[in-house]
This record gives C-alpha cells, structure tokens and sequence, in this order.
C-alpha cells in the first residue's frame, strides 16, 4: 500500500463513486477497480460493495480508508515542516475562505501578499461559511476566513465589521418593505437567520419574496434593474453602483451587522508562510478599510 493508493481510498471514502473518484484521480475506472481488487487480495478483506447509487465501504474496508486519510495528513505536515525549515518564506499556503469574501476582497489580498512572498504557493477552497468552519475543523486548511459568528477553540482575527442593507435602485420607505417586491438569493443560514430574526422583530407580516436567484449577484442585478429590492451585506454593494440602501437597525438603534474573521489553530503559527499571512492581514487591516 502506498501513497497512491492511501489518494484512491481517501477519495473514494469522499465520493462514494467510481466514476467521480477516477476522473478526480485521473485514473481510469478498470484501472481504479483493479487497484481496489488488490489492495482487498493484500489485507485479505473485501473493501467495498457496489450498489445502484454507488458504493458502500465495509466496516474494515471503512477503516483502512480513515487510515489511508490520516497517512495523507501525517506526510502533507511532514512535507510542510521540512520546507519550514529551510530560509526564507516558502510552502503551499492551504487557504480555505468564504465565498462571498472570496469574490470581492481575496483577489487584492492574495495579489498583494503574493508580490512580497512570491515562493508561496495558494491553495485555496471557498464554499458558504459553515463548509469552510468544517474545513478548518478538519484541519484541511490552515487559515479560514468566515463571515458570521461561529464557535471556535482556536484563535480568530476579526477582520471586517459591515452593515447589513436594505438596497433599492429608488428611494424607498423602510417601513413599506412588507408591501413591496423582494427578491432573495442563497446564502448561508447564519446570515439568512440574522435577515429573518431581524424581519420578525420589526414586521408582523412575512415579506413578498418575488424572485429567488442562486448568488446575490444575480440579486443585485435584479435590484439594479428595479425588479425589487433586497437585504444585503456592505461588501456587495460597490460604491458607483446607483443603489439607494438603508442600514438595518436593531430595537436598540444600533446596526444589525456582519462580521468577517480569520480562523486558525495557534499550531498553523509554527508554518513561517502562514505566520506571514497572518502578519500581512493584520497589518492590512490597519492600513486600508478591509
């Protein structure tokens, strides 16, 4: 067994498909099958099942997958460690972020970061918030940067405090919302509870959802077109953009906001590019309005 196959067994304990598992392997289904075939001859177990829907792991065959997982981890911080050692900043940079902040802030970050550490590579996932909290957990990266408020044992940078807003292209009325068109958008649950918690707190009426888009800059194009208006964070809204917005306010008069945090284990510090990374955001948070 080795780390070829520790990729096929940990891959296809995610999938649970042949056909994904190779074509995200690169490796041909007969030939994916047949190491399969031996590597059940060489622990004298069966390792999978196939079904209409896909395959099954058996318990032990479970099990040696987890291990082959736990092999990938143990040489990709062996890997790391041994290119810590050497001078100067270098390595993969294993960055998992936020979609919605990787689309309007990340590319400047990494732009600028990257002109001063050029020998560090990015490897980056974004997905909702929750997904990149699972992430990190998993310790499948070593930075995440999630938008809302998550439990975390580790340390946490917050990096961005914004306003959520009511957006229109016209002037409106906050308090006619319950009579006008809503469009609304996918997004993660914690912003969309904050949305729903404070609509239910100012309105006793639900809203006129009209549209249901899959991004919010869909939405805003919906918005900008005058379809209806919507309820968005600060960072979508550009500011040449003709938007009309109006900040959500608690009972308390006070912003209903959304914050933006870097995640990490304090371990991740040990890594001299990922300690540089964090150097970098906390001083690019001083210096410009991120």
């Amino acid at each position: 067994m080795n780390e070829k196959d520790w990729h096929i067994l940990s891959t296809l304990l995610e999938e649970k498909n042949i056909t994904k598992t190779s074509k995200r392997l690169y490796i041909s289904q007969p030939a994916l099958t047949y190491r399969i075939k031996e590597l059940e001859k060489e622990f004298n177990i069966k390792i999978i099942t196939r079904g209409n829907r896909g395959v099954d792991f058996t318990p032990r065959g479970e099990f040696l997958a987890e291990y082959a997982k736990s092999m990938l981890a143990l040489l990709q911080t062996t890997k790391e460690q041994l290119v810590n050692m050497k001078d100067g900043i270098s390595g993969t940079l294993r960055l998992a972020v936020s979609g919605m902040f990787a689309r309007y802030e990340l590319p400047t970050l990494l732009k600028e970061f990257l002109s001063i550490f050029p020998d560090v590579e990015v490897n980056l996932k974004t997905g909702w918030s929750s997904e990149v909290n699972l992430m990190l957990q998993k310790e499948e990266a070593h930075l995440g940067i999630i938008r809302g408020n998550y439990d975390w044992p580790g340390d946490k940078i917050l990096l961005k405090e914004e306003k959520i807003c009511i957006v229109s292209n016209t002037e409106i009325d906050a308090m006619n919302l319950p009579s006008l068109p809503r469009i609304n958008y996918q997004t993660d649950m914690s912003l969309k509870n904050t949305i729903d918690m404070w609509w239910n707190q100012t309105y006793t009426v639900p809203p006129i959802i009209t549209m249901e888009t899959d991004r919010s800059d869909t939405c805003k194009q919906m918005v900008l077109n005058g379809l209806g208006y919507s309820i968005l964070p600060e960072i979508c809204i550009q500011k040449e953009e003709p938007l009309y917005t109006i900040p959500l306010t608690a009972k308390d008069h006070s912003y209903v906001t959304r914050n933006t945090w870097l995640m990490y284990h304090k371990t991740a510090l040990e890594l001299k590019h990922v300690k540089a990374f964090i150097d970098f955001l906390k001083e690019y948070k001083e210096n410009t309005s991120l």
